[in-house]
Parts: structure tokens; sequence; C-alpha cells
């Protein structure tokens, strides 16, 4: 007896069609593969016995509108378009597909990473209106980290590409909970929030109220167009403040006068004082001067913007995709410690951080309490280190 399929898309892969003609299957197919209204008709007037569904809303109704209905398969491994409870009500088994479309998802994932890091729209912009002109904002995704929620298949396909690029991969999937065999090379982390946390404290570079310069591009304009002139004031050799400065002058292809001071209140004393045009500090160090009106920022150095300071943009957004340079603080213990104590001292830490005093009095200081887990700690630290390394052996940065 020859079988009904309803495919829920206006093809399927010639393959799939050949499996099922040998099966003496009828294949009928779905022309709008938006429509849940379409489908739901389809149902109710085809003696369907199984679905293979791709993404369109296959409802409870629509189950309910044919009688005939025995299977449903989804064509990939998510079923939140299918309504499983009705479908169970009914007894019609859902199936997915593991793997279905690993391949292609994970490609496609690893070409917007691509694209979004080494600005591949802009290029190919740029190219089509006859310029060549050169991306020097790119972010080299060695050294970096990325994140994976879930370690699935398509995870799996994405982790071995970054990890032959020279990337770190964290991965959250509840599955792997309490695994006896975790992935190689993978740090895992223990929850979601493990994954994305960070400890960052963004440095800050601010003017004097009264300075001319009123954005970054104000700024960067005069140390073009006075090379190696244009100071920018620092709390000593070495600082992030020092760092996050020479990246930006690489990034943006100028080139700036370094003021190293002994300690960030130095340095914002001569800023007050005009003796710099510009102070590179961490957000400890400027906010009480910026609640006072004493100076103005004209871009922070962490990914997103401050909730302390919402209205100051990004280096990021300023034109250098990728910018990131923060300084943090963990707490760190000798090698070899207990595993047991390290999670007695780590719970406790998480504790504190999760205080609301705690949050809002770093909150005024322009940092953010991010708790991790001591193995992503662990791993940031690894991560720092190579990045920054790679800066300060290429700009031959010393302390003295």
């Amino acid at each position: 007896m020859p079988y009904t399929v309803l495919v829920t898309a206006p093809r399927l892969a010639g393959a799939g069609v050949r499996l099922l003609e040998a099966a003496n299957a009828s294949v009928h197919y779905l022309p709008d593969a938006d429509s849940p209204q379409a489908l739901h008709g389809l149902l109710r007037t085809l003696p369907v016995d199984a679905g293979i569904s791709r993404t369109v809303a296959l409802t409870g109704a629509a189950i309910d509108a044919c009688p005939t209905l025995k299977v449903i398969s989804k064509h990939g491994v998510g079923v939140s378009n299918i309504d499983v409870a009705a479908a169970t009500a009914r007894g019609i088994p859902v199936y997915v597909t593991p793997g279905a479309n690993a391949q292609s998802v994970a490609e496609l994932t690893l070409a917007l990473m691509f694209a979004a890091a080494r600005r591949v729209p802009w290029m190919d912009r740029e190219l089509r209106a006859g310029r060549w002109s050169r991306a020097q904002d790119g972010v080299e995704l060695q050294g970096r980290t990325i994140g994976l929620v879930g370690f699935g298949q398509v995870a799996q396909r994405v982790a071995r590409v970054c990890l032959a690029l020279g990337m770190r991969v964290a991965a959250f999937d509840p599955a792997l909970a309490g695994a006896a065999a975790r992935p190689a090379d993978v740090d895992c982390c223990d929850s979601l929030d493990a994954l994305l946390a960070a400890s960052d404290v963004a440095v800050v570079l601010v003017v004097r109220h009264d300075s001319p310069f009123h954005t970054l591009a104000d700024f960067l304009r005069q140390a073009r167009a006075r090379s190696g002139e244009t100071g920018i004031a620092q709390a000593g050799n070495g600082t992030v403040g020092h760092l996050a400065g020479e990246m930006l002058a690489r990034r943006a292809g100028v080139r700036v006068m370094q003021v190293p001071y002994k300690g960030a209140g130095p340095a914002m004393n001569d800023l007050l004082g005009g003796q710099v045009p510009a102070y590179f500090g961490n957000t400890v160090s400027v906010m009480p001067q910026l609640a006072a009106g004493s100076i103005r920022a004209l871009a922070v150095t962490s990914a997103q913007r401050l909730s302390a300071l919402p209205s100051v943009p990004t280096v990021a957004e300023q034109g250098f995709a990728g910018f990131e340079a923060t300084t943090w603080l963990g707490l760190v213990a000798p090698a070899g410690l207990p595993a047991d104590i390290t999670a007695k001292l780590s719970a406790a830490t998480l504790q504190v951080l999760a205080r609301p005093d705690v949050q809002q009095r770093l909150k005024q200081e322009g940092s953010v309490a991010t708790p991790t887990s001591p193995a992503a700690f662990a791993a940031h630290i690894r991560a720092e280190h190579a990045k920054w390394g790679a800066l300060i052996r290429e700009a031959q940065i010393k302390l003295s």
C-alpha cells in the first residue's frame, strides 16, 4: 500500500526523494514554507501518513485536522515548531534526525564569524566601488575565545576548526554535567553564567571638560596631524592603560606619545592641570572626576557600554571592531591547592559577589561583578597572557 508523505517545504533533496519513491511513497510539498494556514489546509484535505517537518509551525489544530497522520519526523533536531504535546495526545511519535544540517550550519557559523572578524561585508563594498582599502581594524582570531552554548553536532564541528586556528574553545551543555569523559581541549563550563562571565574593569579615554576633543575621532585626527606629539597619560609602563593606548594607536595607524606616571593620581592631576591632553585610566580612577564634571569621557575599552556610563561609546563602536582592553581582578591560590578547598573558596567568593551591596559598590566604580568557575578563570588568564604578550613583544614594551 502506498504511503502519503507531506514535506513542509517546497522541495526535498534528491537523495531523500529517491528513498521515499523506493518505499512506494507519494510525496507532497508545501509551496509556501512560511504559511501555517496552507499547511493546515493540506493536512485537512490529504490522507497524510507521515510528515517531514522543516521550520513552519505544525500546530495542534493542524495535527488534529489530519486523522490519518501516523508519524512526524523533524528534518533536524529542534522541535520548537511542532506541538509535541498534541502529537503525543494522538499517539503520534515525533522523531528527530541529529546531524541532518550540522555541516552546513557549522560552515555558515564559521563564515559569519570570519565575516564579522575580518569585516568582509565592508571589504566587499570597497572592492565593488573600485577601492582597495585596507581593513586595519580586523580581529585576529588566534588567541581569542569562542563560547559555544550546547556541544552537539554543530558545535563540535565549529570547535574543531576553531581549535585548529589557535582559538580557545569554551562550552556549556547540560548534557556534559558530570560526564566522565569530557571533550579534550575544550573548557567545559558548569553553567551558562560561567561561560559568559568575564571579570572586567574597563579603561576609559578621558580629556578635560574644556578640551577641544569631543569624540575619539577628534583625538585621533590630532594625533595624525601631530605624529608622536599628542600625549596620553597612563598610570605606569605596562599598565592596562598603557597597553590600551598602544593597541589603539596601532589599530588607528597613528603615533602617540605615551606619558607614564607613578600611579593614577599623578596622571589625573596632570590631566586636570593641562600638562597632558588625555588620560587612559581604569574606571575606578576616573569615575569621581567624571561625576564632578571635571573631565569628559571619549570612549570605553570594554566590549559593551558600561551601565555606569551608558552614553559613552566603546572604542569598537567608533570604527575599531573587536577592540577590547580591560583590567580584571580575581582570587588566586598557590598551585596544588586541594580541589575541595578550591571549591569552598570559589563558592564563598561567588556568594560575596552575588550580594546586592557588593554589586552596587562595584557599579559605582564602573566595574562589573561577573562570577566564573575556577577552570574558566584559568582559561581567561591564559587567553589574556597570549593576547597582551603578543602586543608587548611587537611593541617592545618594557617596564623601565
